[in-house]
């Protein structure tokens, strides 16, 4: 399986350990982009998301080399008591990438002490979307009275190598519930980063590097209305 890496972008996605749900309710999708805005900005930029019935789509970017490290080293120096879920002064800035680098530059010692290995750092990566997988998984059996794994235990992860597999993976990402059946538009599913990218309003999408990306809104648009086009043709007698 592909290792997650720094400064490398990434097709993130699972599934249910079964044919079971893992979103029965509104309550259990907010409460997964709750708790993703604890474990995941630090670790990485977010592109965008889609949360469907039984599994979900992520595309992120990993942070830079040198801000994994940091956060590594803060988590190991025991005189600093860190805990990135209850980090509330650190999350509001999560979606300020220069704000969130500059904070992690500044930490003492940042990048300059004991070279950490490419092992040490995909096993961080991981273990943080681990962490967010489990810390659902424990609210979700607690509520439904439930005992076990809820999602597939590694989940896949694609590397985007370029530009256009990107934009491609955002617009699949957006287009899976109309995939799926369950809706005919974008807009009208409200489990994705979709209306919120359009909306221009979302505190872990980095709309504006999204956006500048595409060439602005209606670009971004129109490239979701041509690949729906294209996908009903395909189905079309």
């Amino acid at each position: 399986m592909e290792s997650l890496q720094p400064d490398r972008s990434y097709h993130i996605y699972n599934h249910a350990n079964g044919s079971e749900n893992i979103f029965r309710t509104e309550a259990n999708f907010n409460y997964f982009l709750e708790k993703y805005r604890m474990y995941i900005p630090p670790i990485s930029e977010t592109y965008a998301y889609c949360l469907m019935p039984n599994h979900f789509h992520l595309v992120v970017r990993i942070r830079k080399r040198e801000t994994i490290e940091a956060l590594i080293r803060m988590k190991s120096d025991r005189s600093i008591k860190y805990n990135f879920s209850n980090d509330a002064s650190l999350a509001k800035n999560f979606s300020k990438v220069s704000t969130f680098d500059e904070g992690m530059s500044k930490i003492s010692n940042f990048g300059k002490v004991n070279k950490i290995s490419d092992d040490e750092i995909e096993k961080f990566l991981s273990k943080q979307f681990a962490n967010l997988f489990s810390c659902y998984t424990q609210s979700f059996n607690k509520v439904y009275h439930r005992m076990g794994s809820l999602f597939i235990k590694n989940f896949k992860r694609e590397p985007i190598s370029d530009k256009i597999y990107f934009l491609n993976a955002i617009v699949y990402t957006h287009r899976n519930p109309i995939h799926h059946g369950f809706h005919e538009k974008y807009e009208d599913w409200e489990y994705s980063s979709y209306n919120e990218i359009v909306g221009g309003v979302c505190d872990f999408i980095e709309i504006s590097k999204l956006l500048i990306m595409t060439d602005g809104l209606e670009s971004f648009k129109e490239i979701h209305r041509h690949s729906l086009d294209d996908f009903k043709t395909c189905f079309d007698v």
